[in-house]
């Protein structure tokens, strides 16, 4: 476990904290003396009530790169940021549809998803280590996927798009960057929303819908919560970004 002496001078940046998976990794942030910039559509009314001194929240469509960029292009992230010792980046958000075999899939959708889980994600990675540069601990964190390292039948373009993640990763520690760190973390088999809608498709459009049903029923999946506290307590921690992809089950 961290410190909390050092957690005073943390600050972390974490997309799609409104929900799911997000929502938990910013309260354990929170619970855990960490300032949070949450950046999603809509606000955590929730959190906001909770954590109102420590939560910072951006209303943005995370999908539309042009108003990703115009934020980014503002001193907002920099604002955040300054002053901290240790600051850190969790790319959370994102999409599994279009869920189905190619012919299937809906070129708008396509767009969109790769919009929201890769070019964002990548374009905040690059604002946040220009606007970190005085901090001397920076982490970014891809929230990665199995089916960025697996195959299934139905989800090209999500496999796809994590494995983009991941690929980033592995090149962006290549850099060297000073004083940064950056893993792209699977997180396991959460129960949230995203697992319903894999669960409310047809097996013509995944194949594996079966599996997935058969962890909800058996009380398989992890909680949300559960899930970040051990993606907190390891993206914290001094082992972080030792090696650029990793599943939290494996650590």
């Amino acid at each position: 476990m961290t410190d909390p002496a050092t957690q005073v001078a943390t600050r972390a940046v974490v997309t799609g904290h409104t929900r799911g998976l997000g929502d938990a990794l910013a309260a354990a942030l929170l619970e855990r003396g960490v300032e949070v910039l949450g950046v999603s559509r809509s606000l955590n009314a929730s959190l906001a009530r909770r954590y109102p001194e420590a939560l910072t929240e951006v209303e943005l469509d995370l999908a539309d790169t042009a108003q990703v960029a115009q934020w980014l292009g503002s001193d907002a992230l920099r604002g955040f940021v300054a002053g901290a010792a240790r600051v850190v980046l969790i790319n959370n958000a994102g999409m599994v549809q279009p869920i189905g075999p190619l012919g299937m899939q809906d070129v708008a959708t396509i767009a969109g998803a790769v919009s929201l889980n890769v070019a964002t994600p990548l374009m905040m990675a690059a604002a946040f280590a220009t606007a970190s540069g005085d901090a001397t601990d920076r982490r970014i964190v891809h929230i990665s996927s199995g089916a960025a390292r697996n195959a299934y039948a139905g989800w090209s373009i999500y496999c796809a798009t994590k494995a983009a993640l991941d690929h980033h990763a592995r090149a962006v520690a290549l850099d060297e960057n000073r004083a940064l760190r950056i893993c792209s973390l699977a997180p396991g088999v959460v129960d949230t929303g995203m697992q319903a809608e894999i669960r409310d498709v047809s097996t013509a459009q995944f194949p594996s819908r079966g599996k997935f049903e058969d962890l909800k029923r058996n009380g398989q999946l992890a909680s949300p919560e559960a899930s970040a506290a051990k993606l907190v307590d390891y993206v914290l921690s001094d082992a972080f970004g030792q090696e650029p992809t990793a599943d939290i089950r494996e650590l």
